[in-house]
């Protein structure tokens, strides 16, 4: 117990500091915000965990994480949202931002879904030059959550931030649902929940989480012989983000290349894909693969000090050294799914957290905020581990 709690010391006190860094050295004003604010719940946390470690009384660990998603998620997320509501901030400066770009990107992406069809700014029939702000770097779903903004005007419940937030609620709980309502270990909760990068995404943008819970339902459901509503399931999170597809490779080897699962997915791609694509295609090839690719005519502003990014402002060699690094790991992974096929739930997790990580730091246009994805997959996989192991074996 001590040692755990030693552990959960540790890890608010670490994204604490990252918290208060935020606070005093963002330029964005909703990170400061968030900043301001998680800095005291992680504070908080911290505390009643040293509490218990030196004074040596039964506690409850859960109270430290009601203290991080209260003053780290709900509190600052409510605060910008209805800062929000008080002004248009489209365009504004860094300095005055109640929402990332993201959120007005989806936003807009819900209404020219309805009006037109497609997600997509033509960019064709602009009478100007193309800016950052006219691309949407999304598959068409992720307009899904800009629909209720599109059909009920803008308010605090049409944000996509609370619209993200209630979609990975409900994810979860058909998670729990599929699990038969296990009993929640602390650790998990904290890497998929608690870390800087899910609470920070949660308050300013909120649109890579329901695709992380959609990702952990879908390697759940995969091992709960539900072939046909995995498929389905890692289909609509594809068509958010082209970053999933991974995760479906993953799947598609745990269950030997199932032919269910197979045609539920590219039937669910054709779906939540192909159709809102094919109204635009030339904006939707614009928009989700040059654009992201650094090969449209305005350049993705993404950009970490990441391996991957480093090594592409270099020019053209540290590009082509990007490239052939990125293939390499592409290779090794399918080498490592063929070699020694997932088997269970936490190896489906593990397989694509570690590919998704390593795709992370190696691509050369990405952001601090995409590790996310392998955080949160090997978060899920440390609960799901021992259960998997013993019990939900594949097929």
């Amino acid at each position: 117990m001590r040692r755990s709690l030693a552990v959960d010391a540790a890890f608010y006190l670490g994204f604490g500091i990252d918290a208060v860094y935020t606070a005093v050295f963002s330029e964005f004003y909703g990170f400061r915000v968030w900043g301001n604010f998680a800095l005291v719940g992680y504070a908080f946390a911290f505390l009643h965990t040293v509490v218990l470690l030196l004074s040596g009384r039964q506690g409850s660990r859960w109270m430290p994480v009601g203290y991080v998603v209260v003053l780290g998620v709900l509190v600052p997320m409510l605060v910008l949202v209805f800062k929000r509501m008080t002004g248009r901030d489209w365009g504004s400066p860094a300095h005055s931002m109640t929402a990332q770009p993201e959120v007005w990107v989806i936003e807009r992406a819900g209404r020219l879904l309805l009006s037109t069809g497609s997600p997509y700014v033509d960019l064709s029939t602009l009478a100007r030059p193309p800016v950052v702000d006219d691309y949407t770097p999304y598959s068409p779903a992720m307009a899904l959550l800009g629909l209720p903004n599109a059909l009920f005007g803008r308010s605090v419940v049409t944000d996509a931030r609370i619209v993200a937030f209630v979609m990975t609620l409900v994810i979860f709980l058909l998670v729990l649902k599929a699990l038969d309502w296990p009993s929640l270990s602390i650790r998990p909760v904290q890497f998929i929940t608690l870390t800087t990068f899910t609470t920070l995404s949660a308050a300013v943008a909120g649109n890579d989480m329901p695709v992380v819970a959609l990702l952990i339902l879908g390697a759940v459901l995969a091992t709960r012989s539900s072939p046909v509503a995995a498929g389905v399931v890692l289909a609509l999170a594809s068509s958010m983000k082209l970053t999933a597809l991974p995760a479906a490779a993953v799947v598609a080897v745990a269950l030997a290349f199932s032919w269910r699962f197979l045609a539920a997915f590219v039937g669910g791609l054709v779906v939540f894909t192909g159709v809102w694509a094919a109204a635009n295609w030339e904006a939707f090839v614009d928009n989700v693969i040059r654009f992201p690719a650094n090969m449209a005519e305005v350049r993705s502003p993404a950009g970490s000090p990441l391996p991957g990014h480093l090594l592409e402002q270099t020019g053209p060699l540290g590009h082509t050294a990007v490239l052939v690094l990125l293939g390499l790991a592409a290779v090794g992974m399918v080498w490592w799914l063929l070699a020694r096929p997932p088997r269970t739930c936490a190896e489906i997790l593990l397989r694509t957290g570690v590919g998704l990580g390593v795709a992370m730091l190696l691509m050369p246009a990405t952001r601090w905020g995409y590790l996310i994805y392998p955080i949160a997959l090997l978060g899920a996989a440390l609960h799901s581990w021992r259960p998997a192991r013993e019990l939900t074996q594949v097929g």
